[in-house]
């Protein structure tokens, strides 16, 4: 039976390793709210705002309630932010999934010879027995691994639902396989026993020759699930009317994950027309319609090479699903064409095909399904890019956190660009905390603004000596909120907690909340992420708001790989444009470095030579 997300396990408190999240201090988020805000409002706006932060912090004041009954909470729930969070997140979101919400992991090129090649990557691509990993260092909570398989993202009119079907045996194990807009169920254990790879295959091969027949071709009903979130609540609704519809969406539902087996895409096989196959398809003209987009885990395997995975974000973060893509990278060694040559003698039962009843309804439902897909496909502007003048060692050399270095040089991009910082997300992991997900690292920082205004509009007036300051100022302050960031005492989960326990007390919204500084704090105009790989791949996904970027970026030894989105919708925002801007600030960041060290190389020689 699933379970939805939000109930607890029963247990006691003492059965759990990892420490429960922190509730930070109500002073010092505070604090650290009005220091993240100041030099991003007008200075009449800040006054306001900071007038009402200290109204709500007063000692007996609204905020002193509400952070009691935070601490409450903390005391009574295994996370006391988990179900805030992820309704906040995620299943509130309106928005479709793909571009707005859904990452994609994009594999190296294959190189496949025929079709056959490309199903025989498959096989090695779904070991029935997942390995978790072990991750260095301190102790991380591994829950999200569970969810790789296990859950769903069932549409709602207003609140998504998560659904956590409840551990199996394998004899209930089986995957969901989608070739040409088809979708076919493949049971990975029959009479008790495991398909061996050989096995797999051959029902992979039945599958390409049923899609094929187009007598019995059924309707593309995946792309519903591409469309918003209300929308394909309401088609569902509709959908689940019909007994047969209701079955299939079922087996769905149930299912490990999707295989997406995809025809050639007749695009140039590039890093971003790569990356914008994994994200949308290509929409219903090309792979849009081959997908089921509320599935976590979706293995995307194209005739011509372009594969990687698609992934439904509300119950893992993307060091899971690095984690878990890596492992099957590291797992097929070789060449396709060499594994698993022998011929299967099992006499296995056609895989099933998924049935649906339609009618002039869903058929309304589903043409404007395909139309905003097609939109969205038009809409979103990417630019995959492989900065090489150097990569993470040099940054180490410098003695600076690369991530922090790579924060920074993307501030500078965006002042180049817009004259200004703007309200920043980039997501930190919260795993050393039970049950632990993410919260935000704000990276636009009054230290950041000083320096990209030293290498902007100070830049003649200034020394290289006080630019470097400010850079190391800079960095050390983005490392420092990393710090808090990770251990708990990052600002816009706590922030959130108050908000939400406001609510379920039925009190009138604190004006904090309703006001327009922090409004436009929470609407993440630049969306980063660092999603480092120990393998050639790469993560991307799209912007959060209409007028925002989405950067995803991977450092490297020897260079440092960056996929920019946009919206062509925006007339403030523009891919190409910011790549360009931040390859001139990350040389221009080398060359400040360079000129520090020559001087400190010959300071110390001067010394040497004195003595």
């Amino acid at each position: 039976m699933p379970i939805l997300e939000g109930q607890r396990p029963k247990g006691r408190r003492e059965s759990y390793v990892l420490p429960k999240v922190p509730v930070p201090p109500l002073k010092e988020t505070l604090d650290k709210y009005l220091t993240s805000i100041k030099h991003l409002v007008e200075e009449e706006q800040y006054q306001k705002t900071k007038a009402i932060v200290e109204k709500f912090g007063e000692p007996g004041g609204t905020g002193d309630l509400l952070q009691k009954k935070l601490l409450e909470r903390s005391e009574k729930t295994y996370n006391w932010v988990y179900d805030y969070w992820l309704e906040d997140m995620y299943l509130n979101q309106r928005l479709a999934l793909p571009v707005n919400s859904n990452p994609a992991m994009v594999f190296p090129k294959q190189n496949f010879r025929d079709r056959k090649d490309s199903l025989r990557y498959v096989t090695r691509a779904l070991p029935v027995d997942f390995a978790r990993g072990q991750l260095a260092g301190t102790p991380l909570c591994m829950k999200q691994y569970y969810r790789l398989f296990n859950t769903y993202r069932r549409p709602g009119l207003k609140q998504d639902t998560l659904i956590i079907h409840q551990p199996g045996s394998l004899e209930q194990g089986h995957i969901i396989v989608a070739c040409q807009n088809q979708f076919f169920v493949l049971d990975l254990v029959l009479k008790g026993k495991k398909l061996k790879e050989m096995d797999i295959l051959t029902q992979l091969e039945k599958i390409v020759k049923m899609a094929e027949n187009k007598e019995e071709r059924q309707p593309p009903i995946g792309l519903l699930t591409s469309d918003g979130r209300t929308e394909w609540a309401q088609a569902r609704d509709v959908l689940i009317k019909d007994s047969v519809n209701s079955e299939s969406l079922a087996v769905i539902e149930a299912c490990l994950c999707v295989v997406c087996l995809d025809g050639p895409s007749g695009m140039e096989c590039g890093d971003t027309s790569r990356a914008l196959l994994m994200l949308h398809g290509g929409g219903y003209e090309k792979m849009g319609a081959n997908r089921w987009y509320d599935k976590p885990m979706q293995f995307v395997v194209g005739e011509d090479g372009v594969c990687g995975t698609v992934c439904e974000h509300s119950p893992f973060e993307g060091i899971v699903l690095v984690a878990c893509t890596e492992y099957l990278m590291k797992f097929m060694t070789g060449s396709p064409s060499k594994m698993g040559r022998a011929i299967s003698v099992s006499e296995l039962p056609a895989p099933r095909r998924l049935l649906w009843k339609m009618s002039p309804k869903i058929e309304g439902l589903l043409k404007a399904s395909a139309e905003r897909l097609q939109r969205l496909v038009r809409d979103l502007d990417m630019d995959v890019h492989k900065f090489e003048a150097y990569g993470k060692e040099f940054i180490k050399k410098q003695k600076m956190s690369p991530d922090a270095y790579i924060q920074i040089a993307l501030q500078l991009a965006f002042y180049r660009c817009n004259g200004r910082l703007v309200s920043t997300y980039e997501s930190a992991s919260i795993r050393r905390f039970h049950e632990g997900r993410v919260d935000n690292i704000r990276s636009a920082t009054p230290e950041a603004l000083a320096f990209v205004k030293a290498m902007t509009d100070e830049e003649a007036s200034l020394s290289d000596s006080e630019k470097m300051k400010r850079l190391c100022d800079a960095i050390n302050v983005q490392t420092n909120y990393t710090i808090a960031a990770i251990t708990g005492l990052g600002i816009d989960n706590h922030l959130l907690g108050l908000r939400e326990i406001s609510r379920e007390l039925s009190m009138e919204m604190p004006e904090i909340f309703t006001d327009k500084t922090y409004v436009a704090s929470n609407q993440f105009i630049l969306s980063t992420s660092q999603v480092p790989t120990t393998v050639e791949m790469f993560c991307c996904y799209g912007p959060v708001v209409p007028n925002g970027y989405g950067c995803c970026y991977n450092p490297q030894s020897e260079h440092l790989l960056f996929s920019v989105t946009s919206f062509h919708g925006s007339t403030e925002t523009s891919s190409a444009v910011f790549i360009r801007a931040l390859d001139e600030g990350l040389l221009e960041m080398r060359e400040l470095c360079k000129k520090a060290n020559k001087k400190q190389h010959f300071t110390e020689f001067r010394i040497i030579i004195k003595l």
